[in-house]
């Protein structure tokens, strides 16, 4: 299974690919599309919808994880984090391609098992998981990567459970 992960962002929204081939993770690609602050919001929302559309006719995810905005104070940042959660999806959708939300909590939990973990955190877990040399970079990328773990990880989670009652039955 190939996951696209992503931490949306209206001026820089992180990207990270993972393969999983029988329980072996490997990093496909990680990266972070760019958008000058300068520029409208609806001109970035369009940069990003280009830029992830070209990541995904390239890359051919599974699946796409997407993080759900925190809403903290500051309620512009949130709206602005939804829009750009919105074009994510509406890539995906448009492949035909599954999408899953996680919330930064859930990604911390499953990427680090504690829900409030730091970036540098997840950055070392994300690092030893996919058994990378170096932490990866930017930030972004790197919590991009933690997206496509976690679901990875939920995945994992939720076939266990399927197969349980199977295995009852026996």
């Amino acid at each position: 299974m190939r996951v696209l992960g992503i931490d949306p962002g209206t001026i820089v929204a992180g990207y990270g690919l993972v393969d999983n081939t029988d329980g072996n993770l490997k990093m496909v690609v990680c990266g972070v599309v760019k958008s000058s602050p300068r520029l409208s919001p609806p001109e970035r929302l369009s940069n990003l919808y280009k830029g992830l559309k070209e990541i995904v006719a390239r890359y051919k995810p599974d699946v796409v994880a997407v993080e759900a905005p925190f809403v903290s104070n500051n309620v512009g940042t949130a709206l602005a984090i939804g829009r750009a959660q919105a074009i994510a999806m509406l890539v995906a959708a448009n492949k035909k391609i599954p999408v899953y939300e996680y919330t930064p909590a859930q990604v911390k939990h499953r990427v680090t098992s504690y829900g409030a973990s730091s970036k540098e955190q997840i950055q070392q877990m994300v690092r030893l998981q996919l058994n990378l040399s170096e932490l990866p970079q930017p930030s972004d990328a790197a919590d991009a990567l933690a997206v496509a773990l976690c679901h990875l990880c939920e995945t994992h989670l939720n076939d266990l459970i399927e197969e349980k009652p199977k295995r009852s039955r026996k």
